[in-house]
Formats: C-alpha cells, structure tokens, sequence
C-alpha cells in the first residue's frame, strides 16, 4: 500500500500544497483499501499517523514512549529539530500547523469511514465458548467460520498484556493450525475433542468459536476483527 513517512509532515520542504498532495494521495490508497473492505494495516497505519500529528501539534514530546517501535533515533532527532527551528520561525510555524490542521481532519474522516466497516463487522459477529471454559482463559484456540460455511479455520491463540503510560493494555497472538470441512460430522465440539486428542497437555483447553453470515477478506479484516472481538469478549466474560 502506499505509505507515508513518520515523519512525512517535516520531510523536505514544507509547504502546505505538497503536503496536501502528499495526503490525499495515501488516503485514496486507503479508501481503495476500504471500499473493497480491506481493513488492516490500513487502520492502523492511519491511526499511527493521526496520533503522531496530534502529539506533535499538542507540544507533548512524548512521541518516543508513544510509538517506541515506529519512531527511530533518527527521526525523534528530526523532530526535536523541528520544533527548534519552529520556535525561531514564526512563518514556517503558520505553514505545519495549516498542514497539520488539514491534515487532522481529512485523516479523521477517513478513520471514521474504517471504524464504520469494522463496526458493521464486529455486530456481525456471533461468539461462543465451545464446551466448559477453564479457569486459565489466556490460552486457547480459536475457530472461525464465514458466510461461506464451507470451513471452520482453526487458530491458537495466546493474550497477551502490555503496559503503557501505567495502562494496560491486551493484545493476542494467533497461529494457524489447520481447517476443517463443516459437516455434520466437524462440528465445533467435534473439533474441540480433536484437539484435545491431539494436544494432550491441555485436557480442556478454552475454545471458541467466531462465525458470521458476511463473506470478508480474511487476513485483511475478518481475523484481525475477530481476534479484536475475542479478546474483547474474554475480559468481560472474566470480569
């Protein structure tokens, strides 16, 4: 996909019609993304972008501990030269702040119009714990099946939680492992007692099943969806 910079907005030359160039050609690229409702890395990537443009207009130098694995040494350096020259520059200030402005807000409508197609996903999505749940719910696995209902894709998974700014946040880890053929014989239950068969380390390991009517790009939208939904799903269940 097309791609911007983390530092795009302070790159070369600043001025406001280049920059805007610059924009609305990685939005189109988006939007070509979204209207064929392929979300991921998308979203996340814009979202990157809109944080970082907040941050910096905020005066909040704290772009390192936000994004630790997106800004690199060089580019922190480019910033904090930025806002140097800035201090210096009563021109060129009026000019990134009328970039950044524009810039806010032609990316807010565009998220917005992501965070809609994952909404409409995520009511679409039926989720259930297939059998007992076990106490320890941070392994497991995870079975997903589409509007297709030809298969049920099996994945595990593990949670994960991480902390930031003395939050914390969880996250999840999946990993393919095979796919069966739903009939009346691989139902999910079945599938669970395969599993347990074949890893005899976790007598009852947690299982649950994603499945929705809607036929998704699977690695652009309909996993990373779920895997959002689950994880969503295990803590309110937990709490």
């Amino acid at each position: 996909m097309g791609t911007l910079s983390e530092t795009w907005f302070a790159d070369g030359y600043i001025d406001f019609e280049l920059k805007k160039y610059t924009l609305l050609s990685y939005l189109q690229e988006i939007h070509r993304h979204f209207n064929q409702n392929k979300l991921y890395p998308q979203l996340s990537d814009i979202i990157f972008h809109f944080n970082n443009l907040r941050a910096f207009r905020e005066n909040k130098q704290l772009l390192e501990q936000q994004f630790p694995k997106r800004l690199t040494a060089v580019n922190l350096e480019k910033l904090q030269l930025l806002y140097e020259q800035l201090s210096t520059d009563d021109e060129l200030m009026d000019e990134l702040e009328d970039i950044i402005g524009y810039s806010l807000s032609q990316m807010n409508n565009t998220i917005k119009d992501g965070t809609e197609i994952y909404e409409f996903v995520q009511h679409q999505l039926k989720i259930w714990p297939v059998g007992l749940v076990p106490l320890e719910t941070t392994n497991g696995y995870l079975l997903l099946c589409d509007g297709r209902y030809s298969d049920t894709l099996v994945y595990s998974y593990q949670l994960t939680i991480f902390e930031r700014h003395d939050e914390k946040y969880r996250g999840i880890r999946t990993e393919y492992v095979e796919a069966y053929t739903k009939d009346l014989v691989h139902t999910c239950e079945h599938i669970k007692t395969i599993l347990i068969r074949k890893h005899a380390q976790q007598p009852n390991p947690a299982v649950y099943c994603v499945e929705t009517p809607l036929v998704l790009p699977l690695n652009e939208t309909l996993l990373p969806v779920a895997k959002r939904s689950l994880v969503r799903f295990i803590a309110l269940n937990a709490a």
